[in-house]
């Protein structure tokens, strides 16, 4: 083993003495101190899947497909009716929260936290199922309460892409989620024009 110059300052060497293993040098003479030789090529490929390693689960397209049930929730609300009532009677503290209270509103909102909870469920049944097909470190299932935001294509996205870092394969989920969010935006958009319309048909037969 030959020593590094004084001037070579502290860290950790080959040992020549002992191939694959690094020895501590002080800045002036060697220690006994030695660790494993560390390899970034072995690092990245402990992180590999094994070939042939599928990350297609039943619980990744559950969590991606589920938001268009929301969907269905914005037209089980009567905004017709709660408009009418409104404009019948303005002012009216009754019918300003008559939408609140009305079993449209009521199943939307509880569908929507219902499908926050199961969106969870599915994200962590799916990093389940990715370990136990020999995924090293899929992305945590915990990203999934950014679901609670709003925000619940961060684990579909984030899952993704660890995938196919993982196994080369696996990025449906990140488009078929792109997907569902852009039907979804159009929905909404078309569901709010439509409320647009609505409101100024019933204006004018309501002003007197």
């Amino acid at each position: 083993m030959t020593d590094p110059t004084h001037a070579t300052p502290p860290g950790w060497y080959p040992d020549q003495n002992a191939p694959g293993q690094q020895r501590w040098w002080d800045g002036t003479q060697w220690t006994d101190r030695v660790q494993a030789a560390y390899s970034t090529a072995h690092h990245y490929a402990a992180l590999k899947a094994p070939a042939g390693t599928t990350t297609g689960t039943i619980w990744i397209w559950l969590y991606v497909l589920s938001p268009v049930l929301g969907l269905i929730s914005l037209f089980a609300i009567d905004i017709a009716g709660y408009m009418r009532s409104v404009l019948a009677n303005p002012g009216s503290v009754s019918g300003t929260l008559s939408l609140y209270t009305s079993p449209g509103f009521i199943l939307a909102t509880i569908g929507g936290w219902l499908l926050v909870a199961l969106g969870i469920v599915f994200a962590f049944l799916d990093w389940r199922a990715l370990k136990a097909r020999g995924v090293p470190q899929p992305f945590h299932w915990a990203f999934a309460f950014f679901g609670v935001a709003g925000y619940g294509l961060v684990y579909a996205i984030g899952r993704s892409v660890v995938a196919y870092r993982r196994t080369g394969a696996g990025l449906a989920p990140l488009w078929a989620t792109i997907a569902v969010y852009v039907v979804s935006f159009i929905v909404a958009l078309i569901w709010s024009f439509s409320l647009m319309q609505t409101m100024m048909t019933l204006i004018p037969q309501t002003a007197y």
